[in-house]
């Protein structure tokens, strides 16, 4: 099997690394997104921020057995807390949510892969590799969402989950039938996005369970 990690795709220090933050920070700005819906103070602006900015990656690096990313680098938080910040300064605009919307879109394709790669880097299965970089990509988001007390991301039909699910999956097969890493990313992100792009613009879906939802 070819190897799929590759330090390109965790080294902080590459144009990726520097994505990582990107993305980071995308995902701290939904979170205090959440904190807004709520009109909650700074405070609580900072934390749903940190939580969901660093959440997914936090999960990935436990359970791979890594080293928490944030912890070894003081930067993911720091941006954390500026994505919260600008988010609060921004205050309200009727066009902010449509926008990190599509930035969100971005985000969940980007990690997926990230996720995927970095899991590959720790010499894990290709279908472990895959989880990961769903979790990576969601699971923050689903935290955000308990702790606003809204309905979870796993519990709409609205595609997200699998478009970090197809962007991890199509990286580990590019890598699979022997890719490099930059053309494999390149190839698997764009098709995360389109995913998720085909939900926000037609409101794709996946399919329900059959039968009848108030029988008992």
């Amino acid at each position: 099997m070819t190897p799929l990690a590759d330090p390109v795709l965790t080294d902080p220090q590459t144009v990726l690394g520097a994505l990582d933050f990107a993305g980071v920070a995308v995902f701290a700005a939904t979170g205090a997104l959440a904190a807004a819906r709520e009109r909650q103070d700074l405070v609580t602006f900072a934390f749903f921020g940190a939580i969901t900015g660093v959440g997914g990656g936090t999960l990935r690096d436990l359970l791979i057995g890594a080293p928490v990313f944030w912890v070894q680098d003081w930067r993911y938080i720091a941006v954390c807390l500026l994505a919260t910040l600008g988010v609060w300064m921004l205050g309200a605009r009727p066009w902010r949510f449509r926008a990190l919307l599509w930035l969100d879109a971005i985000g969940l394709a980007a990690y997926g892969v990230l996720g995927a790669a970095k899991a590959a880097a720790y010499d894990m299965a290709p279908l472990i590799c895959i989880v990961m970089g769903a979790l990576t990509a969601c699971f923050g988001g689903v935290v955000r969402d308990l702790l606003a007390g809204q309905p979870s991301i796993l519990l709409r039909r609205e595609i997200t989950v699998s478009a970090a699910l197809l962007a991890a999956t199509v990286f580990v097969v590019a890598r699979f039938v022997g890719l490099d890493a930059w053309p494999a990313a390149l190839v698997a992100a764009p098709c995360g996005v389109a995913l998720r792009a085909g939900a926000l613009i037609w409101g794709w879906s996946l399919p329900a369970f059959p039968g009848d939802a108030t029988r008992s």
